[in-house]
């Protein structure tokens, strides 16, 4: 009956079929076990661990301490970013295309900007972290290098995606390339820019609490000293301090890109007073953010500390590639993977679930609260919910991207043609109909490329997770940088990349298929 009303619906049936078929194995990797979720002694565990997180812990002196700890977490983002911002307008320049007579990429650049961007900022937090020791400085520099490669390659692309004909114009008048760039295409292009840059300010002060469960300082770094003593009613309290600065972090920064939605002729010039006042004011905030952090990179980047790094750098050299270890290394990535697909899979239904009554109140609260915990203390939560391993970090990141996805697809769902539903709607319908009929084939393609984008942030997450024994490359990782095994560290950190790159290509090639 159903073949005979919808004529795709037997393509579509062999075609979810196949999508089974392909992903069994992954799920398998995943070591997928609801069951685990309804264990008695599980439950047992997961409970008595919640328990204890009540009541927050509301001491004067514990107290002080978050609220040093929550100042630095926002230090650590903002100076981070300076650093990201200082890297990323450079080499942005170099790798984009635009404004150059010979629309030709710089390879050399591009591969930089892999590489920086392709390597977790956890994984970089905890080099530095062995290099300069427990502390900020670490943090910073993490979050300066992945966020200076991200910046810089979506600044080159926005830059290649506007008008070029102010740019051209300016080139034949004889102006060279930078001033043809700042004149003819950054006004164009201000807005997005500045939209970006404010979305990854946002996602550094997430990454900026990870990084403390190296020793990177801020809350990450004071909520893995409470997790590791079991100390339920200070985690408690360093968690609500997190998801406050979450939220206050996410209503600026819509509250800045809905500033930046302006009509043209409302909002000041680029270069205008009004600009130049915002960004001295960013400028001195980041400024401060050094100040407050107290960190001495003269003293870091002295001749001994020279030497140190190189040496321990050169200890990653060259990497072990004896086939023992690649057997270990291969079984890793095909765990990370498996943690990433799985993850992002379920993420999809829950989010999916979630977006459908919009998000308001409570729903829009549960997605916040979802995205707001950090991955890597989801990941603490589901490895004693169902024990340590890959189902634990596929739950981990399930629960955080559902948070992230529920109001990507809410959000796509208002924004699907009409036209469709509302034909539906006059012909009598029902309302489940004309979601399945008219709103869901309108808002696929946005969804698709949601979930698609996300996956690609997730496979860096997957290859972390395993810090907290999570399995996968991030486990390995760090058990060798545990025992100061660095070339077979450094076979795991090129994996890392290679995966990275290779999730990234297979997105970009998913997405072109499915327009």
């Amino acid at each position: 009956m159903l073949l005979t009303a919808d004529p795709a619906a037997r393509p579509r049936l062999l075609g979810a079929l196949t999508v089974l078929v392909v992903l069994w194995p992954l799920f398998q990797a995943a070591e997928v076990k609801p069951g685990a979720l309804f264990d008695a002694s599980n439950l047992k565990v997961i409970g008595n661990f919640l328990a204890a997180f009540l009541p927050p812990e509301t001491g004067a002196g514990f107290l002080g301490h978050l609220a040093k700890a929550t100042l630095e977490t926002l230090a650590i983002a903002s100076a981070g970013m300076l650093l990201a911002f200082l890297l990323a307008v450079p080499l942005g320049y170099l790798a984009t295309a635009a404004g150059r007579e010979r629309p030709t990429l710089n390879p050399v650049t591009r591969s930089l900007l892999t590489l920086l961007r392709g390597i977790p900022e956890l994984v970089w937090a905890l080099v530095f972290v062995r290099i300069f020791g427990l502390g900020p400085a670490a943090g910073v520099l993490a979050l300066g290098l992945t966020y200076g490669g991200m910046l810089a390659k979506v600044y080159a692309e926005i830059l290649e995606s506007v008008d070029p004909a102010p740019a051209n114009a300016l080139r034949h008048s004889g102006a060279g390339r930078p001033l043809a760039l700042l004149y003819g295409l950054v006004p164009l292009a201000a807005k997005e820019l500045a939209s970006y840059t404010v979305y990854r300010w946002e996602c550094a002060i997430r990454a900026s609490v990870v990084m403390g469960f190296v020793g990177a300082g801020g809350l990450g770094q004071l909520m893995d000293q409470a997790m590791k003593m079991l100390n339920g009613g200070e985690a408690a309290s360093i968690l609500l301090a997190f998801m406050a600065l979450v939220f206050a972090a996410d209503g600026l920064s819509q509250w800045l890109r809905r500033a930046l939605d302006t009509p043209p002729a409302d909002r000041p010039s680029p270069f205008g007073p009004r600009s130049a006042l915002l960004a001295l004011t960013l400028l001195a905030g980041t400024v401060a953010s050094f100040r407050f952090l107290n960190i001495g990179f003269g003293e870091l980047f002295t001749a001994d500390a020279a030497r140190s790094m190189g040496e321990f750098v050169a200890g990653f050299f060259p990497p072990d590639l004896s086939a023992e270890w690649l057997a270990k290394v291969g079984k890793g990535i095909w765990e990370t993977l498996a943690i990433s697909v799985v993850g992002t899979l379920l993420a999809a239904v829950a989010g999916l679930l979630l977006a459908l009554p919009k998000p308001h109140a409570p729903f829009g609260f549960v997605l916040n609260a979802l995205r707001s915990v950090p991955e890597l203390v989801w990941a603490t939560i589901t490895a004693l919910a169902v024990g340590l391993g890959p189902f634990a970090g596929a739950l981990a990141l399930a629960l955080h991207t559902a948070g992230v996805l529920g109001r990507l697809y809410a959000e796509a769902f208002d924004n699907a043609p009409p036209a469709a539903t509302r034909a539906l709607r006059l012909a009598g319908a029902p309302a489940g109909v004309r979601f399945l009929y008219g709103t869901l084939p309108g808002a696929t393609p946005q969804l698709i490329a949601y979930t698609l984008y996300r996956w690609e942030m997730n496979i860096r997450m997957a290859a972390i997770l395993g810090f907290v024994g999570a399995g996968g490359l991030g486990q390995l990782l760090y058990f060798e940088l545990s025992l100061f095994h660095y070339a077979q560290a450094s076979t795991v950190i090129i994996a890392m990349l290679l995966l990275s790159i290779g999730v990234d290509q297979t997105s970009a090639w998913l997405r072109q298929r499915l327009r």
